[in-house]
């Protein structure tokens, strides 16, 4: 028996070690606020102790546009529509909870009837009465979800590789790599847990990989930034409590409902929510325009900047004309 807790003793020794070799800790604030928030980022007190790290680009007077970032990423995911943007749209958005410098909830609410309250809490405070809503990923579920419950806030709505609705099997003959190997880790009873004190950056190199089909997306500054953030004080905790909640579609229904005008656009080969998603929405939504672009994967803002761009701009030009220059 002497010899067992001997033994136990010693795994248990080896396991702390281990711990302490391997263990990534949080991300200093100020270094990160530093390095990822600096000028036109502003922090923003909203309510219920929540204080969203948002940048509010372009003319005041112009259309607006509130963009959400997908899962596990930041505001800095919408910089090529940004910056083409905003000489004449004023383009606002921002780290949702549990995400980027914004950090978790205090409330560790991320029911998505919280998410949803956040977008009109951001628009007030900016001064919005109308706006273009915009998302990607689960910025596009919690941007739908915007639409169903307050419709006459909106004059457009995009979703991009959206999230909401129901989650689309791949149907293909031969089974690829897909999904992504952060987010399964992320719904790991027991793993999950060690990811929270354990997350290598290679881990989130290959989630990055996995998630476009444009490689270059995937860069190491790109890489260092998700990884960065991701370990941001408590966005990891948030994360676990996000992916420990069963998905939780949006009724159809509701999204059958949806009169705002909506732009979709999509990856052909995205492996995270398949192209079927979108050709789902677009025959669920009422005023829609589908766009899908080959050999695209999960950030088609990102992976095709240009094309992805024209066509926004050409739907914008129907339903959100800026004012002509002078």
């Amino acid at each position: 028996m002497k010899w067992l807790w001997r033994g136990l003793l010693a795994l248990l020794g080896v396991l702390v070690i281990a711990f302490l070799v391997f263990r990534t800790p949080d991300t200093d604030p100020a270094q990160m606020r530093a390095k990822y928030g600096a000028p036109p980022s502003q922090f923003v007190a909203i309510g219920d102790g929540v204080k969203v790290h948002l940048r509010d680009e372009g003319p005041k007077d112009a259309p607006a546009i509130i963009l959400l970032h997908g899962s596990n990423a930041d505001l800095h995911t919408w910089e090529p529509w940004t910056t083409a943007l905003k000489t004449r749209y004023r383009v606002i958005r921002f780290d949702q909870v549990g995400h980027g410098l914004t950090g978790p909830d205090p409330k560790e609410d991320y029911s998505t009837a919280n998410f949803v309250a956040d977008i009109g809490e951001v628009a007030d405070r900016r001064g919005l009465g109308t706006f273009i809503l915009g998302g990607n990923s689960m910025g596009g579920k919690h941007a739908l979800a915007y639409a169903i419950a307050h419709p006459e806030r909106l004059t457009g709505l995009v979703l991009v590789d959206g999230s909401g609705g129901p989650m689309l099997k791949l149907a293909r003959k031969e089974k690829q790599d897909s999904g992504n190997i952060g987010f399964t880790i992320a719904r790991m009873p027991g793993v999950n847990l060690i990811a929270e004190q354990i997350t290598p950056r290679s881990l989130i190199q290959q989630s990055l990989e996995q998630s476009v089909s444009v490689k270059s997306v995937a860069s190491p500054a790109a890489v260092d930034r998700y990884w960065e953030l991701l370990r941001y004080p408590g966005n990891r905790a948030a994360t676990m409590a996000r992916f420990s909640q069963p998905y939780d579609p949006l009724k159809e229904a509701d999204i059958a409902r949806v009169a705002t005008p909506t732009l979709i656009l999509w990856g052909e080969d995205d492996r995270i929510i398949p192209v079927e998603a979108g050709q789902w929405l677009a025959r669920t939504l009422p005023a829609n325009t589908l766009r899908i672009y080959p050999k695209i994967g999960h950030l088609p803002h990102e992976e095709a900047p240009a094309a992805t761009l024209a066509d926004l701009e050409a739907w914008l030009a129907q339903h959100a004309p800026p004012a002509k220059q002078p």
